[in-house]
C-alpha cells in the first residue's frame, strides 16, 4: 500500500459484461487517486482501513453483498460506502446492494458519482474518508484503564465489550497497584524540568507545598513509563485511590498528558475517556472533561468545573489545591472567551449523543466549585436545562470551535442507526 494511501476501492463489475471496467468509470478513477484512493484486488483488500465498492455494472448485487459479509466477519460494524456512478446500471444494483444489507442490520450508504447531479460529490467522498479514517483509527487505539471507575460512576460504566463492538477500542486493565509502586520509584531528577517549567510558568502557586508538587510530578513521570510499557494509546485512571492512598493528585498528570497529545481522563470514567478519544481524532482539537457544576436556564448557560485542564487550552494557570481533599496539586486555569463545543456520549448501548455549540463567556473563580470554572453559553436550539431531564451522566467535554455539525455527521453514519434489525 501506498503510504499516501487513504482509502482504497474495489471496482465490482458483472461477469457477463465484456466492456473492461477501465471504458466504464476511467474518468471517474483520477478522481479518486486525487483524493488518496488506491484501487484493490477483491481478495487483497486491507482490513482495518477504509475499503469502499465501486459499483461498475448491474448485475453485481449477489457479488458485492457476500464480499460485504466476508468483510464483516473481521471489522465489526463498519459502515459500508458504495460508489455509483451515472451509467451501466450501477445506481440500480447499489440501491437494491443498500437495500439487502440494511435488511441484515448492516450500516451503509450511496455515495452518487454523477457531476450533473452531485456536483460536490469529490467533497462528500473525501470527507466520507476522514471520518471512516477516525472509525479505523478507533479500532486500534488501546485504552489503559487504571484501577475500576470511581464508584460514583454509575451511569458510566459499560462493559469494555460494548465498548469495542460499537466504538472500537480495545480497553487494558492495569492495576492501580503498580502505578503506585512507580510512582515511588521515580527520582527527583527525572522530574526537575517539568519542576521548573510548571511553576515558572503559574501565574501563582496558592496552597501547594515544594513537595506537593514534586508528588504529582511523579504521577506523571509514572505514568509516561506505563504508557509506554504497556503501548496503550489513551489511559483512564481512578485517581481518587491516589487521594486516600497517597495523599497525592493525578490532576496535573492527567492535565499535561493531554497536552502532550495522550488523551488522559479522569476518575476512570472510561465513556468519557472515550468522548475525548473520539473528538481529538475527528477535529484535532485538545479536549476538557469537567463536571457542569450549575445550569443557568434563564441564560441557557453551563458553568463547567473541575481541578485538572489541559494548560493549552488556558490563557494562565494557578496552582491550587485539590478542591474535594484540600490536598496535593489542582490546576485553576483561565480560559479566553471563544466558541466552543461542548458533547457526552452514553445510554445503556453507548448509543446516544448530546452535543451543542456555544461559547465562553466568563471564567470563575468559586472557592465552593472545583479550581478550574468556565460558564459556557450554548448556540442552537439545544437547552441547558435538558440535562436536568435526560442527562447522559456527569461529565461533560469541551473543545474550542464548533463542530455540531461534524460530529452529528460521524455519530449518524458509525454509531446511530434507525435500520430494523
Amino acid at each position: 500500500m501506498n503510504q499516501n494511501t487513504k482509502f482504497g476501492f474495489i471496482p465490482v463489475s458483472s461477469s457477463i459484461t465484456q466492456t473492461p471496467f477501465e471504458e466504464i468509470v476511467g474518468e471517474i478513477i483520477p478522481s479518486l487517486h486525487s483524493i488518496g484512493g488506491e484501487q484493490f484486488a477483491e481478495e487483497n483488500a486491507p482490513e482495518l482501513f477504509p475499503v469502499y465498492f465501486l459499483i461498475v455494472t448491474g448485475g453485481t448485487e449477489e457479488k458485492t453483498v457476500a464480499l460485504l459479509n466476508e468483510r464483516r466477519k473481521t471489522i465489526e460494524n463498519e459502515t459500508a460506502i458504495l460508489l455509483a456512478h451515472p451509467g451501466n446500471n450501477s445506481l440500480p444494483a447499489s440501491l437494491e446492494i443498500l437495500a439487502k444489507i440494511q435488511q441484515e442490520g448492516m450500516k451503509g450508504r450511496i455515495i452518487n458519482l454523477d457531476d450533473e447531479t452531485n456536483k460536490g460529490w469529490l467533497d462528500e467522498l473525501e470527507k466520507t474518508v476522514k471520518h471512516q479514517a477516525v472509525f479505523h483509527q478507533l479500532k486500534k487505539t488501546k485504552i489503559g484503564l487504571f484501577g475500576k471507575p470511581s464508584d460514583w460512576l454509575v451511569a458510566s460504566m459499560p462493559g469494555e465489550e460494548l465498548i469495542k463492538s460499537i466504538w472500537g477500542p480495545e480497553i487494558v486493565n492495569l492495576s492501580i497497584d503498580e502505578l503506585k509502586y512507580e510512582i515511588g520509584e521515580i527520582k527527583e531528577d527525572e522530574i526537575e524540568e517539568d519542576n521548573r517549567v510548571l511553576t515558572s510558568r503559574a501565574v501563582e502557586i496558592k496552597e501547594p507545598t515544594k513537595k506537593e508538587i514534586k508528588n504529582v510530578l511523579k504521577v506523571y513521570a509514572a505514568l509516561k513509563r506505563l504508557i509506554k510499557k504497556y503501548e496503550v494509546t489513551a489511559v483512564s485512571v481512578r485517581c481518587f485511590d491516589l487521594v486516600t492512598d497517597l495523599k497525592t493528585t493525578g490532576c496535573y498528570a492527567l492535565s499535561k498528558l493531554n497536552d502532550d497529545g495522550i488523551i488522559a481522563g479522569c476518575e476512570g470514567d472510561l465513556v468519557s475517556t472515550l468522548g475525548m478519544l473520539w473528538a481529538n481524532y475527528l477535529t484535532d482539537q485538545i479536549v476538557w472533561m469537567a463536571n457542569p457544576a450549575r445550569i443557568d436556564e434563564p441564560n441557557n448557560s453551563i458553568w463547567l468545573a473541575h481541578c485538572t485542564v489541559p494548560v493549552k487550552l488556558a490563557e494562565s494557570y494557578k496552582l491550587r489545591s485539590h478542591f474535594e481533599s484540600g490536598l496535593g496539586v489542582g490546576i485553576q486555569g483561565e480560559l479566553s472567551k471563544g466558541k466552543v463545543t461542548l458533547l457526552r456520549i452514553g445510554g445503556k448501548n453507548l448509543d446516544k449523543l448530546w452535543v451543542s455549540n456555544g461559547e465562553i463567556v466568563e471564567s470563575g473563580s468559586f472557592e465552593d466549585l472545583c479550581r478550574t470554572q468556565v460558564k459556557v453559553k450554548l448556540h442552537g436550539s439545544v437547552k441547558a436545562g435538558e440535562l436536568l431531564t435526560a442527562p447522559l451522566g456527569n461529565h461533560i467535554l469541551m473543545m474550542r470551535g464548533s463542530y455540531t455539525k461534524e460530529l452529528t455527521e460521524w455519530w449518524e453514519m458509525f454509531v446511530h442507526s434507525d435500520i430494523d434489525k
